[in-house]
């Protein structure tokens, strides 16, 4: 099979700068490795910051990193935080690939992560998109493919105290598809996480991207499911990633009402579902 066109964007808001050009270095490599691997020809990266130009600048750092590995790059800048999704679309009619990826920049690629991902995508053209298998910086598991949720499990997940998300530990992993995702591939998975998830651009086109009414969080359930009316959302197992990013319910107020109002959003949209 030939060589595939692939793009990637990155969306920013104040990153850290560390971390934004690990995750840029664990790209680029991931990349050249599926360029070695004949997977893909051309590569366009964007990345689309959100923030002030103090924001930018630590993106312009990260454009380098990929720049030096022959990635053309481009940076979108100055047109304020308008939240994730919509920054993501900003680049949809620009896209000219076959494969999309989209990631946050708390994320690092397995060198493999690429390889495996578009040869799924490759093998099977009944998959749409490819969801990777996850860790924490700690070398913890982190299960980023989800179940329809209630509006119970994410009170539990997110809001509850310790003793009363043991009490429902049962409830919390169904959830998390922990009794199916192992070590093998699989699908159809109902949702995947917008911080690494690889598309058919074609797909991704067709359904307009992200969801434009979710400023932040649940973009990502809103497009799998719209995904999952057209295509298989996969678990791919040989897809790793690092992801360092936290819960909404730690980042302070201003993410807790963001979390709010998307989950209104999304239950509002495609169904109620209390416990």
């Amino acid at each position: 099979m030939a060589p595939s066109r692939f793009s990637a964007t990155i969306v920013t808001f104040h990153p850290d700068a560390a971390l934004f050009a690990r995750a840029a270095g664990s790209l680029a490599a991931a990349v050249g490795r599926a360029r070695d691997a004949g997977v893909i020809s051309e590569s366009h990266v964007f990345i689309v910051d959100n923030g002030d130009a103090s924001s930018a600048d630590v993106a312009r750092h990260a454009v380098k990193v990929l720049e030096e590995s022959g990635i053309t790059v481009e940076l979108v800048t100055g047109h304020g935080n308008v939240g994730y999704g919509r920054a993501n679309n900003l680049v949809l009619p620009r896209l000219d690939s076959e494969f999309h990826l989209v990631m946050n920049p708390d994320v690092e690629l397995d060198h493999e992560a690429l390889v495996a991902a578009l040869r799924a995508l490759e093998g099977d053209p009944s998959i749409g998109l490819v969801a990777p298998d996850a860790c924490g910086a700690k070398g913890e598991r982190q299960y980023l493919c989800k179940r329809y949720p209630s509006v119970w499990v994410l009170f539990l997940r997110g809001f509850a105290p310790a003793i009363l998300r043991r009490a429902f530990s049962r409830s919390l992993d169904r959830y998390e598809m922990r009794d199916v995702l192992g070590s093998q591939p699989y699908s159809p998975v109902p949702l995947a996480s917008g911080c690494f998830m690889v598309v058919r651009t074609t797909l991704f086109r067709r359904l307009g991207g992200f969801d434009p009414r979710f400023f932040m969080y649940f973009e990502d359930y809103d497009l799998s499911l719209r995904v999952g009316r057209e295509a298989k959302v996969a678990f791919v197992p040989s897809a790793r990633i690092v992801h360092h990013g936290g819960e909404a319910s730690r980042k302070g107020p201003r993410h807790v009402s963001w979390f709010v109002r998307s989950a209104w959003r999304f239950f509002a949209t495609h169904g109620w579902k209390i416990a």
